[in-house]
């Protein structure tokens, strides 16, 4: 007579998940255990694992042929997060655990040989996933308890070993639950503005990217403050809504970056990669199915790409989809995945190869300089909002006591005035689901959300001049109602989108 038990996990692909349900049948047969349902290599080993996990609990392995099967069997099954559902099912088929607390509980982690239950990335997506498909509670390995709790709508356990999920199925323990959640620290929200000396013009065009959540690119000789102010950009960004925390969390906790004392991450992240990076480390990549990249670790805080000339033109012109779209699709072998990716980028370039202090020590030729400058297309630069050249503090922006000026102002104040114009821009998108003045359609722009003749004289002058893109023309409006929000404004006029054109014709010389 063959024992069949029935246990159900998680599929994390990409950033969303699909139910598993993993059958166990026990039937007479030559000893051994066979897996379908497309298993990866991790998986496949699992066998080994399992056995002997369930041996170390006192246990005798069943002596006949186990096969367990995995459902959909059209999905690829990737990793060692079956391990634990999949040593549970053999145990329900062999009759050594009643299966009346299994309903409706979804099971996820990796086993060691002795049985203990070890961290398994995305955690977060996957018991998201688990309250999208309808379980009551999801049992997680006892370290990632943190990271699941955050997920409100069903209950959350955490076991350490295989012997408690076994003794908390036959009602005899109970399983750890998740304590309270972590008190946001505000030391995370990192340096602050008022450190950096002078530079009003550039500390304003990042009040307004903040604010806005527009591109920036910054110019200048080295030294000059660019990677400062680009470090400096989240502490002057509101905190993650829910909504927002959750999305980016589960984005690290894919890629194994959540830290283990912050399941929640709600500071903006700040991703620098190196000028070497290549097109996967940016935009996502690897074997199988793709894994997360730069510009999704980015997603909703800022991609800062310092020295950018240096970097490969295949790499920044992988950049131009996710700018446009706020998402990254990427076909591996296992699959297509789609990964949020609407970042804030900051860039920040020398203008020369030499780059001296002072601009009149150039050694460059004018044909060098405008090959450095070009590395960066005119497609990419015109998803540029904002443009400025930084040139070096005057001796009054030094002085003071300590070496810097006094006067300068600090992360909080500019902070609670980025938060008021986002609060007016998400007031009047939320009707058509937008956050950002940033992610607002030029179409809507131009039809529902037009402005005044007067105020939309200056970008018709650029466009008949040719001075101007037609996406370009919609960034400056863009970027006119983010002055606007920023000065309290219903509506930005022509005094607005004059600045908002100027910002484009700055820093790139």
């Amino acid at each position: 007579m063959a024992g069949l038990g029935r246990v159900h996990s998680v599929a994390v692909v990409g950033v969303d998940g699909a139910v598993v349900e993993i059958e166990c049948c026990i039937s007479p047969g030559l000893p051994g255990v066979t897996l379908v349902g497309l298993p990866d290599a991790v998986l496949r080993e699992s066998r080994d694992r399992i056995r002997s996990a369930i041996s170390n609990l006192g246990n005798k392995f069943p002596d006949t042929r186990v096969t367990i099967a995995l459902s959909p069997a059209t999905l690829r099954k990737i990793g060692s997060v079956y391990d634990l559902p999949m040593a549970v099912a053999i145990l329900r088929a062999d009759g050594k655990v009643p299966a009346d607390r299994l309903r409706g509980t979804a099971l996820l982690g990796e086993l060691a040989l002795d049985g203990r239950v070890r961290h398994v990335r995305g955690i977060l997506p996957a018991t998201l996933a688990a309250r999208s498909g309808g379980f009551a509670r999801v049992i997680v390995p006892a370290e990632d308890l943190g990271e699941a709790g955050l997920v409100d709508g069903l209950e959350v356990l955490g076991a350490a070993h295989l012997g408690e999920v076994a003794d908390w199925l036959r009602g005899e323990a109970r399983l750890a639950e998740p304590g309270p959640p972590p008190v946001p620290d505000e030391a995370l929200l990192g340096p602050d503005l008022a450190d950096v000396a002078g530079q009003d013009e550039a500390k304003y065009a990042l009040e307004v990217a903040a604010a806005g959540a527009h591109h920036l690119l910054l110019t200048g000789p080295p030294g000059i403050g660019k990677t400062m102010l680009a470090s400096r950009l989240p502490g002057i960004l509101p905190a993650l809504g829910e909504r927002e925390a959750l999305e980016v969390s589960a984005i690290h906790s894919i890629a194994g970056a959540l830290p283990a004392d912050r399941p929640l991450l709600r500071v903006p992240p700040f991703v620098a990669p190196h000028q070497t990076s290549s097109v996967p480390a940016l935009v996502g990549g690897g074997s199988g199915l793709a894994r997360p990249g730069a510009v999704s670790l980015a997603h909703r805080g800022v991609l800062f790409l310092d020295e950018c000339p240096e970097m490969s033109p295949k790499s920044l012109e992988a950049l131009r989809t996710p700018l446009e779209e706020g998402a990254i699709r990427l076909a591996r072998r296992d699959g297509v995945v789609t990964y949020p990716a609407r970042f804030q980028l900051v860039l920040a370039a020398n203008p020369c190869p030499c780059a001296p202090a002072r601009d009149s020590d150039c050694t460059c030729s004018s044909t060098v300089r405008r090959r450095y400058l070009g590395r960066l297309s005119g497609p990419l630069l015109d998803r540029v909002d904002l443009r400025v050249r930084m040139e070096p503090p005057g001796n009054e922006a030094l002085r003071g006591d300590d070496g810097f000026a006094g006067s300068s102002e600090a992360s909080g104040a500019i902070r609670a005035r980025v938060e008021a114009a986002r609060r007016a821009a998400c007031e009047r998108w939320s009707a058509d689901g937008w956050i950002t003045n940033a992610e607002v359609p030029g179409a809507a722009l131009r039809r529902r959300y037009r402005l005044a003749p007067a105020a939309l004289k200056p970008v018709e002058a650029f466009l008949r001049e040719g001075r101007l893109t037609a996406r370009g023309a919609d960034r400056t409006l863009r970027v006119a109602w983010t002055i606007g929000d920023l000065r309290g404004m219903d509506a930005p006029g022509e005094a607005e989108v004059y600045e908002a054109l100027s910002f484009r014709d700055r820093g790139w010389t």
